[in-house]
């Protein structure tokens, strides 16, 4: 089964930069064996985002939680991209930490994240709770913490959303609206 992604980028318009941070959530990994995140992070700037920051927090929910509500407080980031600790293992404790943050969830990402998954790793996507909400105006995507997993996630799912000229639509155009009430 191959999936062919629709909508399209419209190059005639610039791209809005969008202020990314990049969280990943390890207890095994450091600042130098961070793949996944060095990964991310270079995915960010390539796309022309700006990398509002990047950490690395160990698999605790309220590490996870306190790093993620200081950068929603903080007012400079647009969009949180996690990387790690959504597994079924004891210490992957990421969407336990994240979902009661969540003002509300955006239910198609773990789906779509899935679909283009499942391209690449088959049923192993079965061991992932990837998921994706928005805290206070801000866009929480949280992905497993393999390269090959931040690469179907950033490249085939949220590198598009968060593209300004993404057509017929994208994230960044609701931002200006998601504090409505």
């Amino acid at each position: 089964m191959t999936i062919t992604i629709g909508g399209k980028i419209d190059e005639t318009l610039a791209v809005t930069p969008v202020r990314v941070a990049v969280l990943t959530v390890s207890d095994t990994r450091d600042e130098e064996s961070d793949t996944s995140g060095h990964l991310l992070a270079e995915r960010v700037t390539a796309a022309g985002h700006e990398l509002a920051d990047k950490r690395l927090v160990p698999d605790e929910v309220e590490a996870i939680r306190a790093r993620i509500n200081a950068w929603v407080a903080s007012g400079s980031v647009d969009a949180i991209v996690t990387t790690g600790g959504t597994g079924l293992t004891g210490r992957d404790v990421t969407p336990e930490a994240v979902r009661p943050l969540l003002d509300k969830e955006i239910d198609g990402f773990s789906v779509i994240f899935h679909l283009v998954s499942y391209q690449s790793v088959g049923l192993s996507t079965l061991q992932s709770r990837a998921l994706a909400g928005i805290i206070k105006g801000v866009f929480v995507f949280c992905l497993p913490g393999s390269n090959g997993a931040v690469k179907d996630g950033w490249d085939k799912v949220i590198a598009a959303q968060l593209d300004s000229r993404h057509r017929p639509c994208n994230m960044v155009e609701l931002m200006p609206r998601l504090l409505e009430t």
